[in-house]
């Protein structure tokens, strides 16, 4: 065994610390890999992947050639496969941007909880209309807003199916102000998982490197309370959490308009999360 991978194997060593921190993280990505179908051997051969990948961007020579030997000697990965990956790269990118749903619908949220025209006195979003014939605020005058080539119809039939609308029985439309996180709809949950793990890991991984000034990545945890005492702070933190993301939101759209045809260009993404299991000793 090498130098490195003993201290890998020493806990009280940085690179051991790293290692019980990779395995929680890992954990609940490998349960839900086991539930689709997907083995060890498909992992592996992805990890290897992105290995080579990350050592070919991120670790280069600057001016200089990157090699596949010194790729090989980063990574671990054989120099043969380091050579084929390197010919076969693929060209997208980690972010490739939401699914026309999932990025339509964004957009739409965003707009119906943040515009004034279509909130209420306590800062809701109204329930609108169906159609634009049955009023100046409506659901189709909030879709022709974001796009013109998509009608409003095969939108709500949409929110309807994963559970971010509802249509009352004065046909109008009431938007799951909660969260655009929809109820059924794999591909949207599986686009939510990528997207916003990787930046949160991204961010806590910045950190960790000793970025300047860090990234806000805070949590409040505590593991001695009662399923009463949880279910009390799931609701808080539900309210507080969304009070923030508009907030955000709102002003974020304004900078949006305000920063059109400028460059260079940024993305950001701010997000909350609330999680709960039994301790230990519970289980």
């Amino acid at each position: 065994m090498s130098q490195r991978n003993q201290s890998a194997e020493d806990p009280g060593s940085a690179q051991g610390k790293l290692v019980i921190a990779v395995r929680d993280v890992l954990r609940p990505l490998v349960k839900l890999l086991l539930a689709q179908g997907l083995t060890y051997q498909w992992l592996s051969d992805l990890l290897k992947e992105i290995y080579v990948e990350v050592a070919n961007k991120d670790f280069n020579l600057g001016e200089r050639r990157q090699t596949d030997s010194r790729v090989s000697l980063l990574t671990g990965v054989h120099r043969k496969d380091v050579r084929r990956m390197r010919e076969t790269a693929r060209t997208v990118t980690s972010y490739e941007g939401p699914p026309p749903a999932v990025s339509l619908g964004t957009q739409l949220v965003a707009l119906w909880t943040s515009d004034v025209r279509y909130l209420d006195d306590e800062d809701r979003p109204r329930p609108l209309a169906r159609l634009a014939s049955q009023g100046v605020l409506s659901f189709e005058s909030l879709v022709a807003e974001v796009s013109t080539d998509i009608r409003a119809r095969p939108v709500l039939d949409e929110w309807l199916r994963l559970g971010v609308a509802r249509v009352d029985e004065a046909d109008k439309v009431h938007l799951n102000v909660e969260a655009f996180i929809p109820e059924k709809g794999f591909e949207e949950k599986v686009f939510y998982l990528g997207a916003n793990v990787h930046d949160h890991l991204a961010a806590a991984v910045d950190n960790v490197a000793g970025r300047k000034p860090a990234w806000l990545e805070r949590s409040a945890h505590y593991n001695a309370l009662t399923s009463a005492s949880v279910e009390e702070l799931a609701a808080l933190a539900e309210k507080s959490g969304m009070q923030a993301l508009k907030s955000v939101n709102r002003r974020a759209m304004e900078m949006e308009r305000r920063d059109a045809g400028k460059t260079p260009r940024q993305r950001i993404n701010f997000g909350i999360y609330f999680y709960s299991e039994a301790t230990d000793e519970e289980r």
